[in-house]
């Protein structure tokens, strides 16, 4: 199984928070799947780092190594995504949530997150 996982959902891994479902815990850890983080997330956190809506120790560098020492591989975006990305529906205003979603979809993989407004796409989702 391919899993590409929503921002909040790297951070909260990382910080082991009981926020995260045991279903999505479960799911990350598994031998057999694979966890990916698109590059809009990284996008994200560093324009809420410098408006000061995320406070993370290390920066945007910090976001790098955790997605590096819990083994996730990042993602690119690249042309397909914004294809998608242009003709989703407008259930969802937040540009970087719109990129994962698109990515996801294009790379049929199971999206990992708890964000009630993503579960109105056409998309395989995980909580």
């Amino acid at each position: 199984m391919k899993y590409i996982l929503d921002t909040h959902v790297v951070l909260w891994f990382a910080e082991y928070s009981r926020k995260l479902s045991d279903r999505a815990y479960g799911a990350i850890l598994d031998a057999k799947a694979s966890a990916y983080v698109s590059m809009a997330s990284a996008w994200e956190v560093a324009i809420k780092l410098n408006t000061g809506k995320l406070d993370l120790d290390g920066g945007v560098s910090e976001f790098f190594r955790m997605i590096d020492v819990n083994g996730f591989t990042m993602l690119a975006i690249e042309r397909e995504h914004l294809v998608q990305m242009e003709i989703l529906p407008d259930h969802h205003k937040d540009p970087f949530d719109r990129m994962i979603i698109a990515t996801a979809m294009v790379e049929e993989m199971t999206l990992i997150t708890v964000d009630d407004n993503i579960h109105r796409y056409d998309l395989s989702l995980l909580w």
